[in-house]
């Protein structure tokens, strides 16, 4: 039976909680599949890595995305700054917080594929979630315990109008955020696309 393992520590916990109390249900969840899609393929790569910071990268890696954060400013930018007064708080190393904050800033980019571990693991988890790639790398008793544990409840759908309302707010200041840039590029189609049914 597939085990999925989840760090205890108190930073760990935390970042759950906070994510968890201040993000849509369908977010949360994806930021779970994330974590438990990327820890699947860098195991099936054979990576070795930090666990409690590659799931501390992989919760909070959309938290830029939420209303809690400031949300003036492109999303993986502000996530990676919320990400970094976070850790800050519980102690963390500069090397440390860095190598979070690469991991939230890079994640959409292939850029992060050629970086540390926990980096490339963030960008493979949200690719495999959001767009299915490398799906076949996944074994399926993997992929049917993630999506049942985490359910998708509408993610395509709910994840396209959240990156058309964070574009909506942002493109009068900044028109090169990274929202309004993945529309342009059409992120709508690759996740209506993608293999799954929501």
């Amino acid at each position: 039976m597939y085990n999925l393992l989840i760090p205890d520590s108190k930073a760990a916990q935390e970042a759950t909680r906070l994510v968890y109390d201040i993000s849509p249900e369908f977010l949360y969840n994806h930021c779970m599949r994330t974590y438990a899609f990327g820890g699947a393929l860098g195991d099936h790569y054979g990576f070795k890595y930090d666990r409690e910071l590659f799931y501390l990268a992989s919760i909070l890696h959309d938290v830029g995305l939420t209303d809690h954060v400031c949300r003036k400013h492109s999303f993986e930018h502000e996530g990676a700054d919320h990400a970094e007064r976070f850790l800050h708080t519980h102690g963390f190393a500069q090397d440390k917080i860095e190598l979070v904050r690469e991991a939230i800033i890079w994640h959409n980019s292939e850029i992060a594929a050629a970086k540390q571990p926990e980096i490339a693991m963030v960008h493979f988890g949200a690719g495999m979630d959001v767009l299915g790639l490398r799906q076949e790398d996944i074994p399926e008793e993997a992929f049917l315990y993630i999506v049942e544990t985490y359910p998708r409840l509408g993610f395509k759908q709910a994840m396209i109008e959240l990156i058309q309302y964070d574009a909506g707010l942002k493109e009068a200041l900044l028109p090169e955020n990274l929202s309004s840039s993945l529309l342009r590029m059409g992120f709508a189609n690759w996740v209506t696309n993608a293999p799954f049914r929501e």
